[in-house]
């Protein structure tokens, strides 16, 4: 049996990217085959939760292939075939806002887009601070859009931050699972 192809991509939630290679660690170890993709800031932004260089060479070292960091060379993965699923995770609400309303300006946004026309399942995990307010109609968007499924999610700190949501990491494989048998992993709130 082929591994299935995961198509990977991180965008600029740094504080969450410790939790994505441990889940990133698990696919891998579990067999699947792993193709990462950076946005440009998750790529080369040095942050006080790490340098760009570090979380590179992890990435590329579990995946044992390349990054996918431009958008020429995202554009090929939708007609090559290359990708069974695309998980975006983290997914901030910048990207979300993209997805939802057709803009494909970043690596991550044009791979999930070449992978679309192939009507095969995207995953996102929201890791975003106004997940509850200006990305809320993002998200609803996403939701009533085929192909898209959600790692399930929850505030993260409703006292200091009552906007802010982060998907459960550890649900990942899971949610992949069930994305492949078009299914949504329930609950998604939690």
């Amino acid at each position: 049996m082929n591994a299935v192809k995961v198509g990977y991509a991180l965008t600029g939630s740094f504080c969450t990217f410790e939790k994505t290679l441990t889940e990133m660690r698990r696919l891998r170890a579990d067999g699947y085959d792993i193709i990462p993709i950076m946005s440009y800031n998750a790529y080369n932004l040095d942050t006080r939760f790490g340098k760009a260089d570090y979380f590179k060479k992890e990435i590329a070292e579990i995946c044992g292939r390349d990054i996918i960091a431009t958008i020429t060379a995202a554009e090929p993965i939708g007609p090559k075939g290359l990708t069974d699923i695309m998980v975006v995770l983290p997914c901030t609400g910048n990207t979300l806002a993209k997805l939802a309303n057709g803009i494909y300006d970043t690596p991550v946004t044009l791979a999930v887009k070449s992978h679309l026309r192939n009507q095969r399942p995207v995953v996102i995990g929201v890791s975003s601070n106004d997940s509850l307010s200006g990305a809320a109609k993002n998200i609803g968007t996403l939701l009533n859009n085929k192909h898209y499924h959600f790692v399930p999610m929850r505030q993260d700190d409703p006292e200091k931050k009552p906007f802010s949501v982060v998907c459960d990491f550890t649900l990942l494989k899971e949610t992949v699972e069930a994305a492949l048998r078009g299914k949504q992993l329930q609950p998604m709130l939690i």
